[in-house]
């Protein structure tokens, strides 16, 4: 069990979506919240609401791909708030489209932000966690971190990578006492779920939308439930937990699910 009255806790991706909602029950719970995100305008709303309503909240704008100005941020906010006692990485970007068509720029700039935005906090924040034998640390994947999905193929791989990674951190980190845990959330009820959705291939729309979106709210109490509990995979639904141990078990009923859903999408 975490003690989270008075910890510090860090938040990429923390000005909208599951990270805003992270760093709100996370305060909620007692926590001194740092919120890291890009757009300076959203993370003082952000902040400002937050600590209109008692919590005690620092913001930092900084790009999460960019590991000198993500170890110098949180190097400047563990001065004024303490060590990183929870760390969650929750930024994150996601553009659909036809392998054929998408950018090269697109590729590598969400492996960038996806995968090395998570890498740069989690150096940033272990050798202190390492030292004092405590702390925990939640990376974001996907639903899609879990299984290829049609139109993902710019947005998979880093969050593929994303949970190894983390895979890897739960073996080496435990013998320190500290927690790693993944989140796979599916669709979720975001910002970034709008502009995606203004992308998305119809196949894609497809296999997704047999699928509610669920709310950043419900994402988020899922992955403090997690951090309380120490647990490694954080599915926030029934579907999500059903995928996880499918597409390990039998990847291939998986294989025949979409296919099916996107021949039907063609056929339209």
């Amino acid at each position: 069990m975490v003690d989270f009255a008075g910890a510090h806790a860090i938040v990429t991706g923390g000005s909208s979506g599951i990270g805003l909602s992270v760093g709100r029950q996370l305060a909620e719970r007692g926590c001194r919240v740092s919120l890291i995100a890009r757009r300076q305008e959203l993370l003082d709303d952000a902040a400002g609401r937050l600590t209109a309503s008692g919590h005690q909240v620092r913001a930092m704008s900084v790009d999460v791909a960019d590991r000198v100005a993500v170890t110098s941020s949180i190097a400047g906010l563990v001065a004024e708030f303490g060590p990183c006692d929870i760390l969650v990485t929750s930024a994150g970007v996601v553009e659909p489209g036809y392998f054929s068509t998408l950018h090269d720029d697109v590729f590598r700039t969400t492996m960038e932000i996806d995968y090395f935005g998570t890498l740069w906090p989690i150096r940033a924040v272990v050798p202190s966690m390492v030292e004092r034998r405590s702390g925990s640390i939640v990376g974001v994947s996907s639903g899609a971190g879990l299984v290829g999905v049609f139109g993902y193929s710019a947005y998979s791989p880093p969050k593929f990578a994303v949970r190894g990674l983390l895979e890897v951190l739960r073996c080496e980190l435990a013998p320190h006492g500290i927690h790693v845990g993944c989140a796979c959330p599916p669709d979720t009820d975001t910002p970034q779920l709008a502009y995606e959705n203004q992308f998305k291939p119809a196949e894609t729309a497809a296999i997704s939308g047999t699928i509610k979106p669920l709310s950043a709210d419900r994402v988020a109490a899922s992955i403090v439930r997690g951090i309380d509990k120490r647990q490694f995979l954080i599915a926030p639904d029934v579907q999500t937990r059903v995928l996880a141990r499918v597409a390990g078990l039998v990847p291939g009923a998986l294989h025949t699910m979409f296919d099916r859903q996107v021949r039907k999408a063609q056929s339209r």
